[in-house]
C-alpha cells in the first residue's frame, strides 16, 4: 500500500511509520512536525487522508500524529482480526504509550469519537484538549437505513466487500460541495479489492445496537467514563448535513459537555473537504486560547 501513496502524494505528502501491535500487526501512522502534540483518530471508512489539510497546516507548530486503524489506510488488513472497539481503542493506547505522547490536543470523528476518547478515558492525565468533530461516543439506536442495510447477513458483506458500496458511496455523499476525482482517488485508495474492504465492513458490524453485542459493554464503559473529561477544554466543530451523525448526536454531545464551545458549519460528514479553511481558524483559536 505504501508505494501507492506516490500516486497522491500532492495531498498527501507523509512517510507513514509503523508500530507493531499483537506482535504481528503493523499499525500505520503519520508523525510530522514538533512541539505540543495533536493527535487524529479517523473513522469509517476514511484513514489519516482525512486529516492531511491539518497535518499539513498544523505540523508547522505542532507534532501531528495521525493513526490508520488496523484495516484501514497503509495498515495491515489482516483477514482473522477481530475488528472490535476494544481493540481499536487498545491500539491507539498503545500508539500513546510506546511514542509517550503528552499534553495531547485530541481530535476525533466518527469512529474516532468511540476510539479516541475511549483512549482517553483511560489516561485522562495524557488529555490537554478535545476537538470533537461529526462523531459519537456513547450508546445510540440512530442508524441510518443505508448503514443498516449493510449490516444484512451475505447481502451486506457482498456490498461493501465486492461493490465497494461503502466508501464508494462515501465519496459523493458526504460532503456538500462534490469532491475533486483527486481526492475521491485519495479516499479510496487503500479500499481497492475484496480483502483490503475487510475493516470497513466490520465497522458496521461492530455498531452496538443491543446488550448482547460484542462491542456494547466498551462502548457502555465510554460513555460512562466521559464524565472524567468534564473539564477538559472542549470545542465541538459540526457539519450539519450530515446524514448519519445528524444534529441529534450534536445535541447528546452537549448534554455530555455542556461547556464545550459549538461550531455549527454549512458541511457533510466530511466537513474539512467542505470547511477546512474555517476550520483551521477555528482550532487555532481554541488551541491558543487554551
Amino acid at each position: 500500500m505504501k508505494e501507492k501513496l506516490q500516486e497522491i502524494k500532492d495531498l498527501y505528502p507523509f512517510e507513514p511509520k509503523d508500530l507493531k501491535v499483537e506482535g504481528q500487526h503493523r499499525l500505520s501512522y503519520v508523525d510530522e512536525g514538533e512541539g505540543q502534540v495533536m493527535l487524529m483518530v479517523h473513522g469509517n471508512p476514511t484513514w489519516s487522508f482525512f486529516y492531511r489539510d491539518l497535518i499539513n497546516e498544523f505540523s508547522k507548530t505542532h507534532r501531528t500524529v495521525a493513526l490508520d486503524n488496523i484495516g484501514c489506510g497503509t495498515s495491515d488488513k489482516p483477514q482473522d482480526y477481530d475488528y472490535t472497539l476494544e481493540n481499536h481503542i487498545s491500539n491507539l493506547e498503545k500508539l500513546v504509550l510506546a511514542l509517550d505522547l503528552k499534553d495531547i490536543t485530541l481530535c476525533v470523528h466518527d469512529w474516532g469519537g468511540a476510539i479516541g476518547t475511549g483512549m482517553a478515558t483511560r489516561h485522562p492525565d495524557r488529555i490537554k484538549n478535545i476537538i470533537v468533530f461529526n462523531t459519537a461516543a456513547f450508546r445510540s439506536q440512530n442508524i441510518p437505513k443505508r448503514i443498516a442495510l449493510c449490516r444484512v447477513p451475505f447481502f451486506g458483506k457482498v456490498a461493501v466487500r465486492a461493490f465497494n458500496a461503502f466508501a464508494g458511496s462515501a465519496t459523493f455523499m458526504t460532503t456538500v460541495k462534490p469532491l475533486t476525482d483527486e481526492v475521491k482517488h485519495g479516499f479510496l485508495l487503500p479500499y481497492n479489492n475484496w480483502e483490503n474492504r475487510i475493516a470497513t465492513h466490520e465497522f458496521v458490524l461492530d455498531i452496538p445496537l443491543s446488550e448482547n453485542h460484542r462491542s456494547y459493554k466498551t462502548l457502555l464503559a465510554v460513555e460512562e467514563g466521559l464524565s472524567q473529561l468534564k473539564d477538559v477544554p472542549m470545542t465541538i466543530i459540526w457539519g450539519k448535513y450530515d446524514w448519519c451523525f445528524d444534529m441529534t448526536f450534536l445535541a447528546k454531545w452537549k448534554e455530555f459537555f455542556p461547556k464545550a464551545k459549538v461550531h455549527e458549519m454549512e458541511a457533510g460528514h466530511y466537513l474539512f473537504e467542505d470547511k477546512g479553511e474555517e476550520i483551521i481558524e477555528i482550532i487555532k483559536e481554541f488551541i491558543n486560547k487554551n
